[in-house]
């Protein structure tokens, strides 16, 4: 087991794809592909399935994920702090929530990519909550968050999207004919909510409380790829953003009502000096959303 390997699976794994992992590290497809089939040998274990025409996380790959994810994150923090800063690339440090990124990166990091060769990023996924408490300790020079955080207007922000949260369900949960949704249906439902430091995980809780009702969460869970798993079970129903949807079309999104709305957009910590990398980098987003919108009013 290497880096390398490491690296390229856990790419892959974010991308749902070899050819987009290929694209982001700067190699060729068959030295992603060689490098998991060498993790899985090593390990007699199979890391993906194949469907729907992306790549999927099997338990043993989500499970390798999240330690890789850990070790990876630690090995950078070394090299950082060892390398000699004359010889390295200065580098943009972005922080975004897992489910958030899915949706955002993959099309506008092409995009960066190849309009900026010379900006490298480094992408780490953490919660809104946390990714400001990083910012604000300058752990983080940006950070991708849900904008409803209070705190967020201590940052200098950006909002690049709006978007709404729908109930999701698979097609034989009870609940899979409504038309909308009151939350007030989900009292002792068996849910699926966000990682506890996600703001979106904040904002249902308050709600639960203000409407007087408690649903059963079965778990915490930023990533796509284990909450899709079990809501299709169709025992339980999660929350996703509506432009998540087209990354889990097995999976049928209810609105609520009342709806809540979110703004996603990148924080950076007030009075700190702005690289020209890091400027160049909030600049592109802001262009690229103003021609690539997320989402629209009413979609669904």
């Amino acid at each position: 087991m290497t880096l390398n390997q490491l690296r390229y699976f856990c790419t892959a794994a974010r991308c749902h794809s070899i050819t987009q992992a290929a694209k982001l590290m700067f190699v060729t497809q068959p030295a992603v592909s060689s490098a998991i089939r060498e993790l899985e040998t090593e390990f007699s274990v199979k890391l993906f399935s194949f469907t729907n025409n992306r790549l999927e996380l099997t338990v043993e790959g989500e499970q390798l994920y999240e330690r890789a994810a850990s070790l990876l994150d630690a090995s950078d923090d070394l090299q950082l702090q060892f390398q000699d800063a004359s010889r390295r690339r200065p580098a943009v440090r972005l922080g975004t929530p897992p489910n958030l990124s899915a949706v955002f990166f993959p099309e506008l990091l092409d995009a960066f990519h190849a309009a900026h060769p010379e900006i490298y990023l480094e992408l780490a996924e953490y919660g809104s909550v946390r990714a400001c408490d990083m910012v604000q300790n300058e752990q983080l020079d940006l950070g991708l968050v849900n904008m409803e955080l209070y705190a967020v207007d201590k940052f200098s922000n950006l909002l690049l999207a709006t978007d709404r949260l729908l109930f999701c369900v698979a097609e034989n949960h009870p609940l899979a004919g409504e038309e909308t949704l009151d939350l007030r249906c989900l009292d002792h439902e068996p849910v699926i909510l966000f990682n506890r430091d996600s703001v979106q995980n904040q904002i249902f809780l308050q709600h639960f409380r203000a409407l007087g009702i408690q649903p059963r969460v079965v778990m915490h869970s930023s990533q796509i790829t284990t909450t899709r798993k079990f809501v299709l079970q169709g025992k339980c129903g999660c929350f996703f953003f509506s432009s998540m949807l087209p990354l889990v079309p097995e999976l049928k999104g209810i609105p609520i009502s009342p709806e809540i709305p979110t703004r996603i957009g990148l924080v950076w910590k007030k009075g700190k000096y702005i690289s020209a990398h890091t400027l160049t980098f909030i600049r592109f987003c802001e262009a690229y959303y103003r021609e690539h919108p997320l989402s629209q009013p009413g979609r669904e």
